[in-house]
Parts: C-alpha cells; structure tokens; sequence
C-alpha cells in the first residue's frame, strides 16, 4: 500500500503475487523467492539494491498420515521411493521448478508421466497429499509440517537437498518517500536479523 494510513499486510502465493505486482498493484515491500525478486528488479517493479535475503527455506517430503514411510535418508533411497509413488505432488514455485530438474537429471522424468501432480498456486501440496490426491508431496518444510493429515518425513537428503532464499524487495514506486522508504528499509533489515532467528526455526527455516 503506499499511503500510511491504510496498512496491510496481503499473503498470496508467490505465483499470484508477482502477476499481481507485474500488474501494476501499489504496495511498499514484497516477500518472495530471490529469483522472483531479482526478476521484479529487472523490470522495474522492485527497487535496484533494495533485495534483502531474510529466510532460507529447505525443502522436505510428506506422506498421508499413518502411511508407510518410505526411507529417504539418500539421494538413491529418495529416487526409489519417487519411483514407488501412485502419485507425487509438488508446488508451482521454486521447489517444483528444482524437482522437475532432478527428476531430469535422474533420468526418470518419462517414468513419471501421467503421476505427477501440480499444486494450484495458493494450494498447499500437503493438502492434496492429505486429501489422498498425492501419496507423496514434496514443498518447503515450513508450509508442510503445521497441516493436518500428513506425516513429514524430513528434509530432502545430500545430493537431493534444495534450499529455497527468500527476499524482501523495495517497491519503485514508493522509492520518492524518503521517509516511508527509511521506515521499510528498517523492518527489511529486522527481518533478516539475528533476533528473528528462533521464530524463523521454530518455522521449519534457517536463518539466512
């Protein structure tokens, strides 16, 4: 928002946040992936230089609650147990961008048709693992272990592991309001603080 007497805070998945901000939507600072930052700052709609990395979000795997648990403790285990899988799900985001790569590099991206699943943006993928739509849901450990009917089976493991940076961007189009931009600036740098450090593990982060 950019008039201080009409404070909000609006959550929407990253997808649907950058449409909405390429759309032209007003608003002071925006959270989202490092890459969707710096694309925002490439076209303008997010101050050069603003960019603060706040969060590192790892990815993890999720069942329906009281599945088997497959063993995922190395990259080999993880693959076979994709391969087991009716069904996997994953988010549109980041996370989904990296599966579908390794997934590639695995080799096993034509074994694959017809079962992978996409989250619809805003949806998480633990609902639809929960729902039975998925048997297996891969998403950023923080969206994933606070929903019911899923078991978290823990981080993806070395040789598979992704880590997801999140940023905080200045808008351009408040970068005029000296004051404003001061005062924006100022949470950016709380948030990537080392007094945020217990909430953000408490979360399923790490401190970025």
């Amino acid at each position: 928002m950019s008039d201080p007497s009409e404070q909000a805070v609006f959550t929407v998945g990253g997808v649907d946040a950058a449409r909405r901000i390429q759309a032209g939507e007003v608003f002071d600072v925006v959270l989202l992936a490092s890459d969707a930052i710096d694309r925002l700052i490439g076209s303008g709609h997010v101050l050069a230089g603003s960019r603060v990395d706040w969060v590192r979000s790892p990815v993890a795997v999720a069942v329906a609650q009281g599945a088997p648990h497959p063993d995922i403790g190395s990259a080999d285990a993880l693959k076979a147990a994709v391969l087991a899988a009716d069904k996997v799900a994953y988010s549109t985001g980041p996370s989904g961008v990296y599966l579908e790569k390794l997934f590639a590099q695995w080799g096993i991206s034509a074994q694959l048709q017809g079962r992978l699943v996409t989250a619809p943006p805003g949806v998480p993928v633990g609902a639809l693992v929960a729902r039975g739509e998925a048997s297996l849901g891969f998403q950023q450990l923080s969206e994933l272990m606070a929903l019911p009917g899923i078991d978290v089976l823990g981080e993806l493991p070395p040789g598979a592991a992704f880590i997801t940076v999140f940023s905080a961007g200045l808008s351009q189009a408040v970068s005029a309001q000296a004051q404003r931009v001061q005062a924006v600036r100022e949470w950016m740098a709380f948030l990537a603080s080392a007094a945020t450090e217990p909430i953000k593990r408490r979360h399923g982060m790490h401190w970025a």
